[in-house]
């Protein structure tokens, strides 16, 4: 008999704790879910005080000492995206980058009203990925971070949607923010404003839902589809936009047609050449469809599903260096832990994790169902050789300095 699989809490994220509930909004997960989620905004006043999360300083660092790249930022102005090489240079001797952040570039743009997008902070600034990394597991939807640098009374984009859902946190200054309802609910992922610009535009015009002003630690929830233009008031706007990129029963089905055409690549008939001087597909549709709605009721689409949600993202943050003390001086009194954001998933004998699969024989089940519930093992506990290779392929860190 097949065992069904285990879906496992990431190390990471302390159980009964949820930064929704805490920093994010004043409802817990289930009032989010049945009242907002996917359906309509919510503005959080004094959600949370974010100054250790984002600053005016860490924008500085990051464009100025992080040597960041395109497209780790953007910059905008007119409702329009300026092209990379008027922002960009070449790093200068002993490294050969072309295409580096030019940080007085930046600055004259940023003086001249253009809005800085630092993106994917979520790999490139602690805080945020740590933020990150603990929405995702909580939402079970991964999660992303821009951040948007915007000059007194200037906007970086026109009236848009966005085909993701995103938390809107204010971290400097003030913006106003115009919400308006969507001209096409719940966008898929291939379906941009861009191909609906003039309902979008017309759309605008309208009265809207809502016209309010982010100041610092106010949080605004958007679903996918809604429509909304921002600008930054008397000062230095800066805010974080934290993407939610939804699994979508369209994208479920998807999977399960993937699914069901592998299956019927081992199917004689369906690789058959289709008959000489056949005119059109009427006359094979019936034994097609036939074949394709047999293959749907016995295919699973579990596996797929799961390869492509532990692609979206990446495990936490893992030292060469460190690693390699731990495995050196590995022994019964050595604390490890299993690595953050792995999305680890035992089935049978076989564990999946974003860092590849491992099977394990009978005896050591036990050890690895233990290490999966969380929390900080000792070496001896689990077995030394069984945390030494563990350690080895990344699926273990060790617990503390």
């Amino acid at each position: 008999m097949t065992s069904s699989p285990a879906r496992l809490r990431d190390a990471d994220t302390p159980p009964g704790v949820g930064v929704l509930g805490t920093l994010l909004t004043d409802l817990d997960r289930q009032e989010f879910a049945r009242d907002h989620w996917g359906r309509s905004p919510l503005l959080t006043r004094g959600a949370s005080d974010f100054s250790d999360l984002f600053s005016a300083d860490a924008v500085d660092e990051l464009i100025s000492r992080r040597g960041l790249r395109t497209p780790f930022l953007r910059v905008a102005k007119n409702g329009a995206t300026l092209p990379a090489s008027s922002f960009t240079a070449p790093a200068g001797v002993g490294a050969t980058v072309a295409d580096q952040a030019d940080d007085t570039a930046l600055w004259r743009s940023f003086a001249d009203g253009a809005t800085l997008v630092l993106q994917a902070l979520h790999r490139t600034w602690e805080p945020v990925a740590d933020l990150t990394a603990r929405l995702g597991t909580e939402l079970g939807h991964p999660v992303q971070a821009n951040a948007y640098v915007t000059p007194p009374q200037n906007r970086g984009f026109d009236d848009h949607y966005d085909v993701h859902d995103v938390f809107v946190v204010q971290i400097e200054g003030t913006k106003r923010w115009i919400i308006h309802e969507p001209v096409r609910r719940d966008p898929l992922r291939d379906e941009p404003w861009t191909e609906r610009r003039s309902e979008v535009e017309e759309a605008a015009k309208s009265d809207a839902h809502l016209d309010t002003v982010l100041a610092p630690g106010d949080v605004l929830y958007l679903p996918r589809g809604w429509l909304h233009a921002a600008q930054a008031q008397g000062a230095v706007s800066i805010h974080l936009t934290l993407g939610v990129h939804t699994w979508t029963r369209h994208a479920l089905a998807e999977q399960l047609a993937q699914a069901a055409l592998a299956l019927l690549r081992d199917d004689p008939q369906m690789r058959e050449s289709l008959p000489l001087g056949t005119e059109g597909p009427a006359d094979e549709l019936s034994l097609v469809r036939e074949r394709l709605l047999a293959a749907l009721s016995h295919t699973d689409p579990a596996p797929l599903f799961h390869r492509a949600r532990r692609g979206q993202a990446r495990p936490a943050p893992l030292g060469p260096l460190a690693q390699l003390r731990a495995v050196d001086g590995l022994g019964p009194d050595s604390r490890v832990r299993l690595r953050g954001s792995l999305e680890p998933r035992l089935e049978e004998r076989r564990l999946h994790t974003r860092v590849g699969w491992l099977d394990f024989p009978e005896p050591d089940l036990a050890a690895v169902r233990h290490l999966l519930d969380g929390r900080p093992r000792t070496a001896g506990e689990l077995g030394l050789d069984l945390v030494a290779r563990l350690l080895r392929v990344g699926v273990l860190v060790p617990d503390g300095p």
